[in-house]
């Protein structure tokens, strides 16, 4: 194909169409897999080749990259995962891949330290980071159930089974009764005692998700950003529609932390939120991989998959940034639009808020790079209802 190594992205939605864009900008060749056919980088200018295959959690998935490597000539290529099922793919595969590939993934060890919720929630108790009040129930007639602080949240100490199984990421109860029947209903899915629940931090109307996130090299923090949800859908706990750069620096000794402790090599995302009754942050979760909203960032000057090709392909990398824009915005217009006046309906937003900001980022239209925003007219409906 080339002989200048590439990049290889899984799953072309809306953060590989931005890891796309970041890298091909930048002149190195890049290609798409995906699985479906809602994939948007497939059609941009800076995509080379894209290709179909198989499901992301498959072991199939690596033996395609392996064959797709050798038959097109992209020995040591980077490959950039978008969705979690393809990291976790990774990392068990990543013995096999590395003689083919460059894997930024991190080890399976390490990944299930992330993904298993009550590991990942056992390290930060051991090094000082605070999260909301959790419990590990073992049926519904757990009498730790008397000892939880209502409204609560139950998850899947596994992520990725529990919303296979559940197709949600979180059930809300806002009393005890309501939890009770959740856990009725949950256990005929997946068992309780594969599940935890935790105290649903206040919501004092200015308290948002906040994303630490970083490249690390063995724990070493090299670049950080972070930023912001202003809104999400659903307007609780779920995917960002308009986000906002901010300062991180109180987040990054928490981030830091964790980074060591997990020796941790890659990218990541770190989410927290503030508590209005101590004012201490608490650790929500932690991706091992770029995130939805991951073009905020390049476009605040931090070009965290130019950093993991650099890693790879530079002995000497170029000077980290030690600073990014603020007060930038990112928005994904056509799925924001319905989500904020749902939320004016139900007045958690406001007609200010809904006013065009300045030097705000489109998730996905671009004037130099049209065609995936073209596609995405044509999928929008389709992409709302069975995009996960």
């Amino acid at each position: 194909m080339t002989t200048k190594p590439g990049a290889i992205i899984i799953d072309g939605h809306v953060q590989g169409l931005a890891n796309t864009r970041a890298l091909g900008r930048e002149g190195i060749p890049v290609v798409i897999v995906d699985k479906g056919k809602k994939c948007l980088a497939r059609y941009s200018k800076y995509c080379r080749a894209f290709y179909h295959c198989p499901e992301y959690q498959s072991d199939e998935l690596a033996d395609f990259l392996i064959a797709l490597s050798i038959k097109h000539g992209m020995i040591n290529w980077i490959v950039l995962p978008s969705n979690d099922h393809a990291v976790h793919t990774l990392a068990r595969n990543k013995g096999r891949l590395s003689p083919y590939l460059k894997i930024i993934t991190e080890s399976l060890a390490t990944i299930e330290k992330i993904i298993n919720k009550d590991r990942f929630l056992d390290l930060a108790r051991s090094i000082g980071v605070a999260f909301p009040k959790t419990r590990y129930l073992r049926s519904s007639n757990d009498p730790q159930v008397k000892e939880l602080n209502y409204p609560v949240l139950t998850k899947g100490k596994n992520g990725l089974t529990f919303f296979k199984k559940c197709r949600k990421k979180a059930f809300l109860a806002e009393n005890e009764s309501q939890l009770l029947e959740q856990l009725l209903q949950l256990n005929k899915s997946v068992p309780i005692g594969e599940t935890f629940t935790q105290e649903l931090v206040p919501d004092d109307g200015q308290n948002k998700t906040e994303s630490f996130t970083a490249f690390s090299i063995k724990g070493e923090i090299k670049a950080h950003w972070t930023g912001v949800k202003l809104r999400e859908h659903p307007l609780r706990f779920g995917t960002a529609t308009f986000c906002k750069s901010v300062d991180g620096s109180h987040l990054l000794p928490h981030g830091a932390k964790i980074l060591r402790a997990l020796d941790y090599t890659g990218v990541c995302e770190i989410e927290f939120i503030k508590d209005p009754r101590d004012n201490e942050y608490k650790l929500i979760e932690m991706n091992a991989r770029t995130w939805l909203w991951v073009g905020l960032a390049i476009n605040c000057g931090v070009n965290y998959s130019l950093m993991i090709y650099e890693y790879f392909n530079n002995d000497s990398m170029k000077t980290f940034p030690s600073d990014y824009r603020k007060d930038k915005y990112w928005r994904n217009l056509l799925v924001d639009v319905p989500y904020a006046l749902q939320g004016m309906l139900l007045k958690k937003v406001s007609l200010k808020d809904l006013l065009p900001k300045k030097k705000t980022v489109s998730a996905i239209f671009n004037l130099n790079d049209p065609c995936p925003f073209l596609r995405f007219l044509t999928l929008v409906f389709f992409l709302k209802k069975e995009r996960t």
